[in-house]
């Protein structure tokens, strides 16, 4: 049984077994010709945001604030401690959060694509497992999620698992395929260059009596922030989209990204 302390052990050996795979760090720079055949949109982002020229990024630790979870739509926001991690050679996504339900409650979950498999455990009182989600409809919607971040870690749009498909000049469509999955979404663009907005109905919703119903799915990015020369999404919101109305149930604030991480 997996207790509070450890959980967050888990995260951490997940990531360490991840980096492991990286002898050296990347020295090839993200070129022009990198970006040849992405649609139009897509290579604007990567020029707009200053891509073009810097060191390609096989993994990124990904600092979050400002983390608020509501678990179903008449429910408070619910503030989370959060640490991401993702690589890029697989499609690799290992997320932890934690804090105190009604302040009293210890609670923690461990959310990850990893070798193409989606799981999210949480835990409650240091001990109880709540859930422990696994299977295809995991996997799926771990894919897509993903998917979702290429433009976080922007090296993911050079990767041969996705395959793009020109729609116009602020629209692209992209699809990965990886373990005999296939997962699918749209970007919108402004004229800018920005990455707006991500949507998918390959994404799937865990109901309460555990049965998983497929339903449309988006992230909106409001603004970004420039660090070191490159610009990077800042302010994120996700949405299922029921058929009755929409429900945001989670937002955050990404406050640095470190590429390439090496222990």
């Amino acid at each position: 049984m997996i207790s509070w302390s450890l959980l967050k052990n888990v995260y951490l050996s997940e990531i360490k077994t991840d980096i492991e795979k990286y002898s050296d760090f990347p020295t090839e720079t993200i070129k022009e010709e990198d970006i040849a055949t992405l649609p139009k949109p897509v290579q604007r982002y990567f020029r707009y945001c200053g891509y073009i020229g810097k060191v390609k990024m096989v993994n990124a630790k990904i600092d979050l604030e400002n983390v608020f979870l509501k678990r179903a739509p008449n429910n408070k926001w619910m503030r989370l401690n959060c640490r991401q991690y993702n690589s890029v050679s697989k499609p690799t996504r290992i997320i932890y959060l934690k804090n105190n339900i009604l302040g009293i409650i210890p609670f923690e979950a461990r959310d990850k694509c990893q070798n193409g498999k989606g799981n999210m455990l949480i835990k409650l009182l240091k001990l109880f497992t709540v859930a422990d989600a696994k299977g295809l409809e995991m996997d799926k919607s771990a894919l897509v999620t993903v998917l979702s971040e290429t433009f976080i870690i922007p090296t993911y749009a050079l990767q041969d698992y996705i395959e793009w498909e020109a729609v116009d000049n602020n629209n692209a469509k992209a699809t990965l395929t990886y373990n005999d999955i296939k997962v699918s979404g749209a970007f919108n663009f402004n004229d800018k260059g920005e990455m707006v907005s991500f949507y998918t109905d390959d994404r799937y919703f865990a109901e309460k009596d555990g049965a998983y119903k497929k339903i449309p799915w988006s992230v909106i990015v409001d603004n970004y922030m420039e660090k070191d020369g490159i610009k990077f999404p800042c302010e994120i919101k996700v949405i299922w989209h029921y058929e009755s109305s929409d429900f945001e149930y989670f937002k955050c604030k990404i406050s640095n990204i470190e590429y390439n991480i090496m222990k």
